[in-house]
């Protein structure tokens, strides 16, 4: 008969990892990574350092989990709070302010996500995956705006999808380099040249 499973302070469940995520979100957005010490976030946890290193063995898989946690946060309540195109202005201007909350979080994302265009880097599949899942999902949407003559003429549902990220992505790299700049405005006016709003009514 087997061995039945060692239960403890390291069991690895999924409760404990969470609160350990938790902890290091709250860390990285507080002390800046280079500043977050892994004994800070195992005290925040309240595991040991020897305990939160049986869950993770580097502060970079740390930050890594940090991120992808929040892109499916992200992700989620985008499906479920914008079913038209009416309603994906207020929600980005709205993340986008969630977002300027935790500065620090932003610049680490910027910094991995630069980081992970290498092809050995341990996010890099992460980030090629995110990117397509999100390309696709936009483009879907845009065709139906593209039936209905929304979407602007001669711009494919695809390369909208495309300019979409990159918009989003620039404004937020600009605005951590000057936090007095406003970025939600502009990206109202991106949808506008996007999007023929003449016909929203149609």
């Amino acid at each position: 008969m087997g061995q039945a499973k060692a239960r403890g302070p390291y069991a690895k469940t999924p409760a404990r990892k969470a609160e350990i995520v938790r902890a290091a979100r709250d860390s990285f957005a507080e002390n800046g990574y280079a500043k977050a010490s892994l004994r800070d976030i195992a005290e925040r946890a309240g595991i040991t350092h020897a305990g939160l290193l049986h869950h993770f063995r580097n502060k970079d898989e740390l930050l890594a989990e940090v991120l992808a946690e929040r892109d499916a946060e992200e992700w989620q309540q985008g499906l479920e709070e914008v079913e038209s195109l009416d309603q994906l202005v207020p929600y980005l201007g709205e993340l986008i302010r969630h977002h300027q909350k935790a500065p620090e979080l932003m610049r680490l994302w910027i910094e991995l996500a630069a980081a992970a265009s290498r092809q050995d880097h341990p996010a890099h599949a992460y980030f090629v995956e995110r990117y397509e899942r999100g390309r696709t999902q936009f483009a879907e949407g845009f065709h139906d705006e593209a039936a209905r003559s929304r979407l602007r003429e001669g711009v494919s549902p695809e390369s909208a999808a495309v300019l979409f990220h990159a918009v989003l992505n620039g404004l937020q790299l600009q605005w951590v380099l000057d936090q007095d700049l406003d970025i939600v405005g502009p990206v109202t006016d991106f949808v506008r040249l996007l999007f023929d709003h003449d016909r929203t009514d149609e």
